[in-house]
């Protein structure tokens, strides 16, 4: 699960120097090998060709830079230590997957020279054994050869306990990681697992440079590649990070598929939205994301492309369901149908949103696993105070606020300090409050909203009763862990991501059962009926789809965007001249 943030950060100083080019790329050649047919395996599109890097050359006059404006700076660029958008999206420059996807969202290899299927071989009949062939050309940015040892080496860190990796799923319900030989890689689950296209190998951990260090220390969690990881596989290499103020990586000589057309990516981090659509708006920026939509037509008149890119998010509001904390009228379904219904989100949308997007009905919106039957709950207060009466909150003392066995209905609604949100919350205060419904708006720095259970965070410590953010399933794959009753953060169990508290023995069981399903359709049928139940027991209210917004000034050509490796093609992007 990818969560969107956003945090103050201090203004950037520029530094450039120079560079000397050179490397080439090779061939790349081997094949899969033979397994029994089964199921089927997802759609994918032909493994890249490989180009021929361009020979030795005098560096050009002038460098190739590309900025990008974050308003969020990194938290680590450890891909397997951060569940923070902005670094993982970051990851894709100086790391590499084993296949990342296309813009239209569709898995392409990388490292493989294929993705494994039941066709060439690479995925078994019962769907717990997937095999890779690894290309023989791929190596590291120092040059040295990127092999089995390597993968089996990343299960290892995620896997080893004095490692604090933010998520060991779905590494830990595998049963082994193998190096058959340098080209061959063989992952073996305990069960059948049908999220793997989505959710395997997004990074990888070089052996050679952080192995020594765990042989020492026992940990890789203070390395200094975790922060400065000069050593990638990526297009681009890691060069330097300012804290506080910018990060630049450039053209990575050895990267197999040849050099990238740009010389350097140079990160500037701004601390608030209006910063970057000035440094936009100034042609101080090439590209910038996470606008607000009141913005895009300001940015658009400066000659700024908005490239939306569907990536699973949408916009919504968990309910605190939490078996022992939370507001008792929570746990009451009419309740939950009653604050569908007293929203008029498509105004919400039409109004803050200028009808540029949709209201959300569920997490998997624009998918096939979203039960067609399903639209947004309608606006009709009326019936929403029939269904608060029906549930006995009713005003006994007059007040304007419902009530029931001496408890008022005041719900404490909390979410980031990001404008639309705070704008969302005094929407939805002026219109529950006309059907008796009071909302106690609290809002909260992104770092502390976000913060663990373990660190007291406010959307994971059941303090509020309705909990405002974006997220995602792992998409393009369905599955999610949020909704697991396993999943409920506890003194036992802090890093559990199931943060609205609920339990619901059916939906956890469907949760599980479709995490087996090999068979596409018949795990389809399975979410048509997760999306029913968590629909009609509003266990979550969309609010709108939120999808990627990007921003690309008129320099850079040759951009495509994936909403879920979003520079996937960061290898072809240029500037124009």
């Amino acid at each position: 699960m990818v969560i969107r943030q956003s945090t103050r950060l201090f203004l950037f100083v520029l530094v450039v120097v120079s560079m000397i080019l050179a490397g080439c790329a090779q061939p790349a050649t081997p094949a899969a090998t033979q397994a029994p047919a089964a199921t089927e395996a997802p759609a994918v599109t032909e493994a890249p060709s490989v180009t021929e890097a361009p020979a030795a050359t005098e560096a050009p006059a002038e460098r190739k830079v590309a900025t990008f404006i974050w308003t969020q700076e990194f938290d680590t660029l450890n891909p397997y230590y951060t569940n923070m958008w902005f670094s993982s999206v970051t990851q894709q420059l100086y790391n590499c997957w084993a296949w990342d996807f296309d813009e239209a969202n569709k898995p392409q290899p990388r490292l493989v020279t294929e993705l494994p299927s039941v066709d060439n071989g690479g995925l078994s009949a019962d769907g717990k054994v997937i095999t890779m062939k690894l290309r023989d050309d791929i190596v590291w940015s120092d040059g040295t050869p990127i092999t089995s040892e390597d993968f089996v080496f990343t299960y290892q860190m995620i896997m080893a306990d004095r490692n604090t990796v933010a998520s060991r799923n779905p590494y830990d319900l595998m049963e082994k990681v193998e190096g058959l030989d340098a080209r061959t890689v063989v992952i073996t689950f305990k069960e059948p697992y049908a999220p793997w296209v989505a959710n395997l190998w997004r990074g990888l951990l070089p052996a050679h440079v952080l192995k020594p260090i765990f042989d020492q220390e026992g940990t890789i969690d203070t390395a200094e590649w975790n922060k400065a990881p000069t050593v990638g596989c990526g297009p681009f290499v890691f060069d330097q990070w300012e804290s506080g103020s910018f990060t630049r990586f450039v053209a990575n000589e050895k990267y197999w598929l040849g050099r990238p057309k740009l010389d350097e990516i140079f990160f500037r981090f701004v601390p608030d939205d209006a910063s970057q659509i000035a440094a936009l708006k100034a042609g101080d920026g090439d590209l910038g994301t996470f606008f607000a939509y009141s913005d895009l037509p300001e940015l658009e008149a400066a000659g700024i492309k908005i490239i939306n890119s569907f990536s699973g998010y949408n916009e919504g509001i968990y309910f605190n369901m939490h078996a022992e904390k939370g507001h008792p009228a929570l746990k009451d379904v009419k309740v939950r149908q009653a604050i569908a219904l007293a929203f008029d989100r498509q105004k919400l949308v039409d109004d803050l949103l200028l009808g540029r997007t949709k209201v959300a009905a569920t997490d998997w919106d624009n998918t096939p696993y979203n039960d067609p039957s399903i639209s947004p709950w309608p606006y009709d207060p009326e019936k929403a105070k029939a269904l608060l009466d029906e549930a006995g909150w009713v005003d006994s003392n007059g007040d304007g606020v419902r009530d029931k066995d001496g408890v008022e209905l005041v719900l404490k609604y909390g979410t980031t300090t990001r404008e639309i949100r705070q704008d969302t919350q005094a929407v939805a205060q002026q219109q529950l409050a006309e059907v008796g419904i009071k909302l106690d708006l609290q809002s909260f720095d992104p770092d502390i909203f976000f913060a663990s259970y373990a660190e007291n965070g406010a959307s994971a410590n059941f303090s509020l009763d309705l909990i405002e953010y974006s997220d995602s399933p792992n998409f393009p794959d369905p599955d999610t862990s949020a909704w697991l009753c396993a999943e409920i953060p506890s003194d036992e169990n802090p890093t559990g991501v199931n943060t609205s508290g609920l339990c619901d023995e059916e939906l956890d069981a469907l949760f599980k059962l479709q995490a087996t399903q090999v068979d596409y359709n018949e795990r389809v049928q399975t979410f048509n009926k997760i999306t029913k139940m968590i629909f009609e027991n509003v266990y979550w209210l969309g609010l709108w789809q939120d999808p990627d917004l990007f921003g690309v000034s008129s320099r850079l050509a040759n951009v495509k965007i994936s909403g879920v490796t979003p520079f996937f093609n960061i290898m072809e992007w240029d500037l124009a001249q």
